[in-house]
């Protein structure tokens, strides 16, 4: 039988922060990197030029139709000699991440905006408001009531797919769990830690996406 022996991890535990603390930091940039990017695409999707909304919908369904791991190996190995340019494996996983929850925000944000009645537009156009001041005062705070559980989600999932990070050998969480398993040659209680911090940082953000969705009645 295994002897369990978490006590074996005592010399790594400044590794395993560092590495929580690098996939939070990830987690982080690259959702409001990606929220940026989803909220102008899926504005813009919503009365674009023919030519454009191609465009734009090529983006969004290239980075949703292909597996996250395939893309960060593309872009840090493919990209830099494509463009002529070296390429960190950080500044990759940055852009591939960012990318690639953008893809998926568009799509919120697109949606949300379009579940608002169209009858909000023409009050507001009725009482003399301009387009602008009739999203920013009207249609954005219901789109968002519609869209706030699907983000929490998405940024649930955002924060699983940082691990991805670890096959380019930025020091995430997960990275460092492989570091520590080849030095201390215990790996089940390693990768047990990891996928409790996981569940640590998960767990509530699940909760508070679950309590969001009921008192809005979302699932209606």
């Amino acid at each position: 039988m295994y002897s369990w022996d978490f006590s074996a991890l005592q010399p790594y535990w400044g590794l395993i922060w560092n590495g929580l603390g690098t996939t939070v930091i990830y987690t982080l940039v690259t959702v409001a990197a990606g929220a940026a990017i989803g909220l102008v695409v899926g504005i813009l999707r919503l009365n674009a030029a023919r030519w454009l909304d191609i465009l734009l919908r090529a983006y969004i369904e290239v980075f949703r139709c292909t597996p996250l791991l395939v893309q960060l190996v593309w872009v840090y190995y493919a990209l830099p000699v494509l463009i002529g340019v070296d390429m960190s494996a950080a500044t990759a996983c940055f852009i591939t991440l960012s990318l690639y929850a953008g893809s998926f925000y568009a799509e919120i944000f697109r949606g949300g905006i379009l579940a608002v009645d169209k009858g909000q537009w023409e009050a507001g156009r009725a009482i003399g408001m301009r387009r602008g001041k009739i999203f920013r005062r009207i249609i954005l705070p219901q789109a968002v009531q519609v869209m706030i559980p699907s983000l929490i989600n998405q940024t649930v999932l955002q924060l699983k797919n940082t691990s991805l990070v670890s096959v380019v050998a930025v020091s995430d969480l997960l990275y460092q769990g492989s570091v520590i398993t080849a030095a201390s040659y215990r790996p089940l209680e390693v990768y047990t830690v990891i996928a409790v911090l996981y569940f640590a940082v998960l767990f509530p953000l699940t909760l508070v996406a679950d309590r969001i969705e009921a008192r809005m009645g979302a699932h209606k």
